[in-house]
Parts: structure tokens; C-alpha cells; sequence
């Protein structure tokens, strides 16, 4: 499978959170070609400020596989991670993380801060941005502007 298949499984995920009125990001993890964790964003339903998507399915693939190190992974995920995600995914040992659209606001693989070029920190990862960017983008618009709306609406 290409690149652009395995974020369209994460954004199905996505659109999975997005029917329960959490911010519709969406994120795999993939090893081998095989996905072994899946992962949606559920921090209000679960009451969890650390149930990011990617998180989520870091749980999941290490759950899966018996170890909370995952080297050799990939990590697909339909919006750029925030400075936890990435912590968690050093921790994991990630080997490459693949993401759809760009976040302006917290993204740290590049639009606010780089933590995957930070040079002091002791794992990398490789890191590919824009798969899938207009997609991940749309889902994430529309469901702002929806949310906007029904506020406006009240």
C-alpha cells in the first residue's frame, strides 16, 4: 500500500470522531505493511486531555504487540502532531510518521516548532507532511464551521 492508503484508513478514523463530536483527527500505526494500532481523538468523551489520535493508536499498536517500544512502526495521522504526540511517539521509538494537513496553531513537526529537528533530543523520526493534506484539511474545516454554526445558531 502507498502512502496515501494508509492516511485514507486514518482518515475514515477520523470521520469515526468526527460522529462523536470530537475534533476529527484521525491516526495509524503501521508495521510491515500491517496495521497494528488505530487511534481517533476522544479527549471529551473520554475525559482524557492526553487521547489524541495518536496516542491512541500508539496504545493500541503497543498493546497489540506486546511492547511499548515500536521500532520499525510508521505512524499515519490525518493532522500535524502537537508537542505531546510527538513526545509520545520519541518514547515509542516511531521510525517515520506520515501527516495530512498542517496545523497552525500547535503543529510541531514544522508550523509552530521542530521538534523532530531538534538535534538535543536523543530518537528522530523520518517525517513526510501533505498526504492527503486537502482532505485531512476539509474534514477538519467543515467540522469547525458546523461547530461554529450550531454555535451561532443557540
Amino acid at each position: 500500500m502507498e502512502d496515501a492508503d494508509y492516511m485514507a484508513a486514518a482518515l475514515a478514523l477520523a470521520r469515526q470522531a468526527a460522529s462523536l463530536d470530537e475534533v476529527p483527527v484521525g491516526a495509524i500505526v503501521v508495521k510491515e505493511g500491517e496495521i497494528v494500532g488505530r487511534g481517533f481523538n476522544q479527549p471529551i468523551s473520554r475525559q482524557d486531555p492526553t487521547a489524541h489520535a495518536e496516542v491512541m493508536a500508539l496504545r493500541d499498536a503497543a498493546a497489540r504487540l506486546g511492547n511499548y517500544r515500536l521500532p520499525g512502526c510508521e505512524l499515519f495521522v490525518t493532522l500535524e502532531p502537537c508537542a505531546m504526540c510527538i513526545g509520545a511517539i520519541f518514547h515509542a521509538r516511531i521510525a517515520r510518521v506520515v501527516f495530512g494537513a498542517r496545523d497552525p496553531k500547535t503543529g510541531a513537526a514544522g508550523s509552530v516548532i521542530d521538534l523532530f529537528a531538534e538535534a538535543r533530543l536523543n530518537h528522530h523520526a523520518e517525517v513526510v507532511g501533505g498526504v492527503l493534506a486537502e482532505e485531512c484539511g476539509a474534514l477538519l474545516s467543515g467540522f469547525f464551521a458546523a461547530r461554529r454554526q450550531k454555535t451561532q445558531l443557540a
